[in-house]
């Protein structure tokens, strides 16, 4: 699967890369403004990526296409999940870390961030990823296929720090849904920045201010 990915830089010769991924519906388009938001000119130049996720029917929208990383099955998210699709999309996002070596960018330099959907592809990714990561972001999502996870992750990321963020009044992906994932990384050893607002299923200017407060350190 080849992706549209939009590309922007913050300075020419980047010395770090965030890569970060949309929820259902939406496109790589979503989270330009809040990239734009964060200043990590105490980094040096960043390359930011923003795929998009190709337009598949989504069976709890009563199968309406719509741009999605995999199918959402039932409305608890996990009690039913769509391994293929979630393989499939993590195929594609490890093409683009690939793709960002093949230009110079060590892993170990590259975030890999995502909201909702993109939350949890990120986080299926990245804990599976078989060289060390700068750091995992998940906004408004949750642990996928949490049973395999023990499993299949790449020791390389072990001590990855993570940053996980939810909304208090998120009415898409349930708080205990993300306490869960919270817990499970926690139970398997993980190093994770927790933070909670009172929001529903968005971002906060609080959450962009602490996100950037984090990127600064993972990637001093």
């Amino acid at each position: 699967m080849s992706l549209e990915v939009i590309e922007a830089q913050t300075g020419d010769n980047p010395v770090a890369t965030v890569l970060i991924l949309h929820g259902l519906g939406a496109d790589g388009r979503d989270f330009v403004p809040i990239a734009e938001q964060l200043d990590l000119s105490s980094v040096g130049p960043v390359r930011f990526l923003f795929p998009s996720a190709p337009s598949i029917p989504v069976t709890i929208n009563g199968g309406y296409v719509m741009p999605a990383w995999y199918d959402i099955l039932v409305t608890d998210l996990v009690r039913r999940e769509d391994e293929a699709g979630l393989r499939h999309s993590q195929a594609a996002i490890e093409a683009l870390i690939a793709h960002e070596k093949s230009r110079g960018m060590a892993a170990h330099r590259i975030v890999v961030a995502g909201f909702s959907q993109g939350c949890a592809l990120a986080l299926m990714t990245g804990l599976r990823h078989s060289e060390r990561l700068a750091g995992i972001v998940g906004m408004s999502g949750y642990l996928p296929l949490a049973d395999k996870t023990a499993a299949e992750r790449s020791a390389a990321n072990q001590d990855t720090p993570i940053f996980l963020a939810h909304g208090t009044r998120d009415g898409v992906v349930a708080l205990p849904r993300a306490t869960a994932t919270r817990d499970a990384l926690t139970a398997l050893g993980y190093s994770l920045e927790w933070h909670e607002y009172l929001m529903e299923h968005s971002v906060c200017p609080q959450e962009i201010s602490d996100l950037e407060r984090w990127l600064q350190r993972v990637l001093a």
